[in-house]
């Protein structure tokens, strides 16, 4: 049996952060969109209120389920028992402390961005000067960071899990799975394409002569 940390799904969600960076230059481009019409504390407060709560809400309730992508979501009756495990791990105290940590993180960096928007004033001359429509894309902005961040940590925590522990852990049952989790998605037999499938499998087959001539020496 493969080990649970070659789930492919873990590594799409941990390669998500890439898009971290970007979104935060959005929502300082954003920010830097025409004249404050709100006091500093106040225009923060919007900002960080649609970016962070929504899906701190969502973590700390009902945790997003981790087998979906791109608007697809694999249909929980299809999950294998050590993708039900994973769940196990998604949906326990300590990440809902890591969101929040997440959480508070990233509002620091928005205090700082908001602090240099108007030294890139310029770059943002090109979209209208609508004080209002810029505090809603950088809220949107703020709110997809925030996403990019908070999946990847909670699938940082399973990656770290020993095999022991991993072993020991019951698999969540479907009716569990349903209640506990946030479901976004079309629901689909199977996310990952099945040539990647097959890649997969031609890459086992391909390394296990080399582990048996290796047996031989």
């Amino acid at each position: 049996m493969s080990s649970f940390r070659s789930e492919p799904i873990l590594w799409i969600h941990v390669a998500g952060l890439a898009a971290l960076p970007i979104l935060l230059l959005l929502c300082l481009l954003f920010l830097s969109v025409g004249e404050p019409l709100l006091p500093v504390w106040m225009e923060l407060f919007l900002v960080a209120a649609v970016g962070v709560l929504p899906l701190l809400w969502m973590q700390f309730r009902r945790p997003f389920y981790i087998f979906a992508i791109l608007g697809v979501a694999l249909k929980p009756e299809n999950l294998t028992e050590q993708q039900r495990k994973i769940l196990c791990l998604i949906n326990t105290n300590l990440n809902r402390v890591l969101a929040l940590l997440a959480a508070i993180l990233l509002v620091g960096v928005l205090w700082q961005i908001y602090k240099i928007a108007p030294l890139v004033a310029d770059v943002a001359s090109f979209l209208p000067q609508w004080r209002s429509v810029g505090l809603l894309l950088a809220a949107l902005a703020f709110l997809a960071s925030n996403l990019f961040l908070q999946i990847p940590v909670s699938i940082v925590r399973v990656l770290v899990t020993n095999d022991t522990e991993f072993a020991a852990i019951e698999p969540l049952s479907l009716e569990k799975i349903k209640q506990d989790f946030t479901i976004l998605g079309v629901r689909v037999n199977q996310i990952l394409p099945q040539l990647f499938q097959s890649l997969i499998g031609i890459n086992k087959d391909a390394q296990e002569p080399l582990n048996s001539d290796s047996d031989q020496h």
